[in-house]
């Protein structure tokens, strides 16, 4: 294998939190109790289906107005810097000791992107990075994830794909790359379990799986 694509919020970055918190904190203000499926569903989302899983558990006819303020929310709360997550840098120096080529592939927008990875002093570790906003469909269509592994230079069957989210790993498997879950805030279903080349509690472990 020599590339690995990497998500960035909830398995780079502790950030789902965050989103999770202020989704939440909007559908309170404006009477609405989110049900334990929204996570689920909003996870690993960009784009059009963002908005269709707002318009649906927010019963909105705007639901871009609620994106833009979540957006602007978690935004803030990041400046003040989001810790990564654990096994971060052991499996991105042990990836580059291999000679792997690495990007990042999220949904975000690319000025978020960036700002986490350099706060974390991670940055450097990185050839490509992919935002949502550059490819016409989200996950868990591949499109990100193929995009990601050609500006690497690498074909998508030889590249990991690490992911927190449901449908961020159907995009990978979609995208013929090897699909690697650790869950956050959303626990692997049959189909995940189905697609994964394997499901670890934390990127060290996910680290010692694929060099073994």
């Amino acid at each position: 294998m020599r590339g690995a694509i990497f998500d960035m919020d909830g398995l780079l970055i502790d950030s789902e939190k965050l989103w999770q918190g202020e989704w939440h904190a909007i559908a309170a203000e404006m009477g609405i109790t989110l049900p334990d499926t929204f996570a689920r569903d909003m996870c690993g989302t960009g784009g059009e289906q963002t908005r269709a899983v707002i318009r649906d558990y927010y019963h909105t006819d705007d639901p871009a107005a609620i994106l833009q303020a979540c957006t602007e929310r978690v935004h803030a709360l990041q400046r003040a810097g989001v810790p990564l997550k654990p096994g971060v840098e052991t499996i991105l120096k042990g990836l580059r000791g291999e000679g792997c080529r690495i990007a990042v592939a999220s949904s975000s927008p690319m000025d978020m992107i960036e700002r986490n990875l350099r706060n974390n002093g991670v940055f450097s570790y990185f050839d490509v990075l992919t935002s949502g906003s550059e490819v016409a469909h989200c996950k868990p269509e591949p499109d990100i994830f193929l995009l990601a592994a050609k500006r690497l230079g690498v074909p998508p069957e030889e590249c990991w794909v690490f992911e927190d989210s449901l449908n961020g790993v159907e995009a990978g498997y979609r995208a013929g790359c090897r699909a690697v879950m650790v869950p956050d805030m959303v626990e692997p279903n049959a189909r995940a379990k189905e697609t994964c080349w394997c499901i670890c509690r934390d990127l060290n472990e996910a680290w010692e799986r694929i060099r073994a």
